[in-house]
């Protein structure tokens, strides 16, 4: 395998596209194969030179440019039920033997929760992708990996940092970490769902910044890019099987770019890994269903066109829509600035790109159409704002035809956009954020057990192709876990309930692989048994947009086995 220079990997001066390698050799044909990095059978990495790219921009696909990622997030184990389970003496489980994946902010490994009574960590390795001056994940070549008797060392030492300087400035994953393995801490009343189980961390690398300019991301929030995502899974899947353990993949990061059919190369690599034996991924549903950040319209046929009104912010300045129509219909639309300013109706092509600039506004629309697609054979509207103006904006989609029956539009995720940017008449389903679209992983949305109210703005199903979406929903309120500087405090979102999912299913594959009991689960059957045991109300119809099947309960798994397991 070609090794590619690290500083064209990592480099601003280079612009990442992802491609399909096998199948459609466009890109290669076109940049050249120097800097082909592959990640595996299916993708590779082809880092361009920026202004090469955008040279040649016209012709690059809308899946080959890497999809941003952000958190997904802003009481007990007792709601599903984790301590009967424990409480009971033949099963007692802790997640023994498995290891739990977390791909997030990194880890603070120094934190207590995160130390074994003998002083050991109980973190196998960390990946920290931002530190390039130690021993790396050798297929990626970027990033420097700190082994578990590094972390030891550390440990051990009165300057910690000097030995494993990997830091999580950030908080999220040393969050996720400690509610899915964290040990317990009764007098805090904090208890890690399988405390017994290994940790592999990957902190993921800030997205590039001319992958952040071209969707107008902000510079200060976090931010993550596809292909580093996809190559921290192959690394934790990697060392999963190089150790011969069962493998728990968590994921607390969104996207709402895309499809939304779990179609991106992301997901169809996360597909590949879930369909693994003794390997399951969950993800959360995102914190999208009540902001309005999605928009879902029927074309009216007597008038051929739907009007969506979108109220921008003077806090921002910069960002991206994506509209996706329903095929097999063809759409376009026109545009009706805050001051009244009207841009013509954009006849559809195969590929359009304008750049529109108004007399009255100082903002600029890049509009770009592409009419199939090449993930999903759908249309795709892409709209980017550059100083966009504070008001009220119209957009008359139009169909063509009697095939062009809806389309949805979505604004972006978390904080890449603020709260104050909204559809006048949003929709709250079809929020489930990416990966949480992607068929065979766990998608957990959030509900607190308190009241047993659905989380308010918890990520609506199902996805855009009627997959059902989320599947199961877990503790996310305001649930107590370990934060930085040692201390502990609420947390609130699907992550975090993605996280005591992520335990859970560490239970049991301990109870199914490490004991010997249903040995080779992959996400599929994890699935199915969270399914099953699922506690469900008598009035709601099951599967549902806001629940999935109903609200985890571990315990009930366990009772559904009842006969085989002869207790």
């Amino acid at each position: 395998m070609t090794i590619i220079d690290r500083d064209r990997i990592i480099g601003e001066d280079f612009f990442d596209l992802i491609i399909e390698y096998r199948t459609y050799t466009g890109p290669i044909e076109l940049f050249g194969e120097e800097a082909l990095h592959r990640i595996d059978e299916i993708y590779a990495v082809l880092h361009v030179p920026v202004e090469q790219f955008f040279a040649e921009i016209s012709n690059v696909r809308y899946a080959e440019i890497p999809l941003l990622f952000g958190l997904t997030d802003v009481t007990s184990l007792d709601a599903s039920r984790v301590l009967d389970l424990r409480q009971t003496t033949a099963f007692n489980l802790r997640g023994e033997g498995v290891i739990i994946a977390i791909i997030d902010t990194g880890i603070d490994y120094t934190n207590p929760v995160f130390i074994r009574p003998d002083g050991t960590s109980k973190i196998l390795s960390i990946w920290d992708q931002t530190i390039n001056t130690g021993p790396t994940y050798q297929e990626a070549n970027f990033g420097t990996i700190y082994s578990r008797e590094q972390i030891n060392q550390a440990l051990a030492s009165d300057d910690p940092l000097s030995i494993v300087p990997s830091m999580d400035e950030n908080g999220h994953g040393t969050m996720l970490a400690g509610i899915a393995a964290g040990n317990d801490v009764e007098e805090e009343n904090f208890y890690g769902v399988a405390p017994d189980a290994d940790l592999i961390i990957v902190k993921l690398r800030e997205a590039k910044q001319i992958t952040r300019r071209f969707f107008r991301v902000p510079n200060n929030v976090t931010c993550f890019q596809e292909n580093h995502i996809m190559w921290a899974l192959r690394y934790c899947n990697q060392e999963a099987r190089r150790l011969n353990r069962p493998l728990v993949i968590c994921f607390g990061i969104g996207s709402s770019q895309g499809g939304h059919t779990g179609r991106s190369p992301l997901s169809v690599v996360l597909n590949n890994v879930a369909d693994l034996p003794d390997t399951v991924v969950v993800t959360s549903a995102g914190n999208e269903g009540n902001l309005g950040r999605h928009y879902y319209g029927v074309i009216d046929p007597t008038i051929g066109s739907n009007t969506v009104e979108l109220n921008v912010s003077e806090n921002d300045k910069q960002f991206a829509m994506e509209l996706w129509g329903n095929p097999p219909g063809i759409y376009s639309i026109d545009v009706l600035s805050p001051s009244g300013e009207y841009i013509p109706r954009i006849p559809a092509s195969i590929r359009v790109g304008r750049v529109i600039s108004f007399i009255f506004e100082q903002t600029t629309l890049y509009v770009d159409y592409s009419t199939i697609e090449s993930q999903t054979g759908d249309q795709l509207i892409l709209i980017r704002f550059d100083n966009a103006s504070a008001g009220i904006w119209r957009f008359n989609v139009y169909g063509h035809g009697d095939l062009a029956t809806g389309f949805h539009i979505w604004l972006p995720m978390g904080n890449f956009i603020s709260e104050n940017t909204y559809f006048i008449q949003p929709n709250i389903f079809t929020t489930v954020l990416s990966p949480g679209t992607t068929t065979y992983p766990i998608t957990v949305t959030s509900y607190n057990p308190v009241n047993n109210n659905l989380y308010v703005n918890a990520g609506r199903g199902y996805t855009r192709n009627n997959t059902i979406k989320p599947e199961i929903a877990a503790p996310g309120v305001n649930y107590l876990a370990p934060s930085l500087n040692h201390t502990f405090q609420a947390f609130t979102g699907t992550s975090v309930s993605a996280a005591h999912t992520a335990g859970v299913v560490a239970l049991i594959l301990e109870w199914g692989t490490v004991r010997g009991n249903e040995p080779g689960m992959d996400s599929n059957v994890l699935k199915n048994h969270l399914i099953r045991g699922a506690r469900r109300s008598t009035n709601l119809t099951y599967p549902n947009r806001d629940w999935g099947y109903g609200i985890l309960d571990v315990f009930k798994v366990f009772e559904n086995m009842r006969a085989d397991l002869g207790f």
